[in-house]
């Protein structure tokens, strides 16, 4: 058994696994919200997923550039909204009586078109003069919503996900998409989700500056290597990117905030783990900063091999990318700088209030860490459940851990905050969220084992190339 394919997605995977689900956005979500009062129980919304525990599936072979531009969330200008419905979920195998569609839970998605508004691309040329670059040179850049009404000393910085390089090769192949080059980036992107500036669909922060800052250096914003070498004139400089898109942000008026959090999906919510003390320090002692992290809490696991191969990638993200000087320095003190990037060695040192939403049975891990249909997905459960006990929960801690196969939650309607999102004991992921940041109630929730949850909105494959 060959692990070259899931090097590959290790590099180059997409932020999250949200992209074959049908986005919902419907008109009077606050109204459904109110007349279920919080009473409405999971098991009312009428539906119920067979198991994916037994699904063996094929090693998916790598994803071409291709693929990645048909996952791509990011729309032209102009471009109509699109809407996906999810294939069959139960596509027999030819082989036998096993499920080929699903290595999931059944999704019960109604065709819905995807909301969003858009947002142009700011690119960060001043940066280039401090070397803070992508991969292939390009400068920074980010999208900003400007806010409104109460919100306009508010700011949510969210820092979109995609992987990591770990090697001169796969930092190489990478540089010439939009995860490696600000020149292919779209020029427009959708808000929605926790960007969303509708209060029907983002009640608490619908109204603030919000921000997503583009992803570009493969390190999740922790690189920093002078040279360049000139055959292959890569740049690791994601650390430097960081700084300067801070320091963009404070100019246009962040210094200003009564109000902040930073946010990100997957590799995007590991560096808002990473930065989250830093984060901090760019504000007055009396601003109220937060963090949040979606889908970013990895944990060194092995594979089914007992190969610590998630641990062996780290590191060498880590000395590729030189990221020792921009991880926190309560872990590289202790530990190996590949395996600060691991959240179980970071967590308990963070000061600042901190929020983990994932899914125990996170679909990007149990795919590329584990291996599809070989591993027992409550093994991970038990161990990911293990590796977040072990960093304690402090009050000013948030946990909205649900049971479902999923990557990303935040970034989409349907799960952020619609009439049939995820809920642990009647609240939303936005309601917990939105609760948390501004003290009205704590929440920390941790879902019971599959398949008690209901209310997921699970990843499916329909074919083991999309993984």
């Amino acid at each position: 058994m060959t692990r070259s394919w899931r090097t590959h997605a290790l590099d180059d995977t997409q932020g999250g696994e949200r992209t074959q689900l049908t986005q919902e956005t419907r008109p009077g979500v606050e109204t459904e919200r109110q007349r279920r009062g919080g009473e409405k129980k999971k098991a009312e919304l009428g539906w119920k997923a067979p198991s994916f525990f037994a699904v063996r599936l094929p090693e998916p072979p790598p994803r071409q550039e291709e693929e990645h531009a048909r996952l791509d969330r990011d729309r032209v200008p102009g471009s109509s909204p699109v809407s996906v419905v999810p294939s069959p979920v139960q596509k027999e195998m030819a082989n036998g009586g096993a499920y080929l569609s699903c290595f999931a839970f059944v999704c019960a998605l109604a065709l819905l078109g995807v909301d969003g508004d858009f947002v142009n691309i700011t690119y960060v040329a001043s940066a280039v003069a401090k070397g803070a670059v992508c991969l292939d040179g390009s400068p920074p850049a980010y999208h900003l919503a400007r806010g409104f009404g109460s919100g306009v000393n508010s700011w949510l910085v969210h820092f979109e996900g995609g992987g990591w390089c770990s090697n001169v090769t796969t930092c190489l192949q990478r540089k010439r998409t939009r995860l490696g080059s600000s020149k292919q980036m779209a020029k427009q992107i959708a808000f929605s989700g926790i960007l969303s500036n509708t209060p029907d669909y983002n009640p608490d922060f619908y109204n603030w500056n919000k921000v997503k800052v583009r992803y570009c250096d493969g390190s999740s914003f922790t690189g920093d290597v002078e040279k360049v070498d000139p055959a292959t004139k890569l740049h690791y400089r994601g650390g430097r990117v960081w700084q300067a898109v801070m320091e963009d942000l404070l100019a246009k008026g962040m210094n200003n905030a009564d109000n902040a959090l930073i946010s990100g999906c997957s590799a995007g919510g590991l560096t808002s783990i990473l930065h989250c003390d830093r984060f901090r320090d760019l504000f007055p002692v009396d601003t109220k900063v937060k963090c949040l992290s979606d889908a970013g809490f990895f944990i060194n696991e092995k594979d089914i091999a007992g190969v610590e191969y998630i641990a062996a990638f780290f590191n060498g993200v880590a000395t590729t990318h030189g990221s020792a000087k921009n991880l926190p320095f309560a872990c590289t003190s202790r530990l190996s700088p590949g395996m600060c990037f691991f959240p179980q060695n970071e967590v308990k040192q963070i000061q600042t209030p901190l929020f983990i939403l994932n899914a125990a049975y996170d679909s990007w891990q149990v795919r590329n860490i584990l291996v599809p249909g070989f591993a027992d997905p409550h093994e991970f459960r038990d161990d990911f459940l293990k590796a977040l006990k072990e960093q304690g929960t402090p009050s000013t801690r948030g946990l909205f851990i649900n049971s479902c196969f999923v990557h990303c939650q935040s970034e989409t309607q349907e799960t952020w905050f619609s009439s049939g999102s995820p809920m642990l004991e009647t609240k939303t992921i936005a309601d917990a969220v939105g609760d948390w940041f501004y003290d009205r109630n704590p929440f920390q929730k941790i879902d019971c084992p599959y398949p008690c949850d209901s209310t997921c909105h699970n990843r499916i494959y329909d074919d083991p190339s999309e993984a």
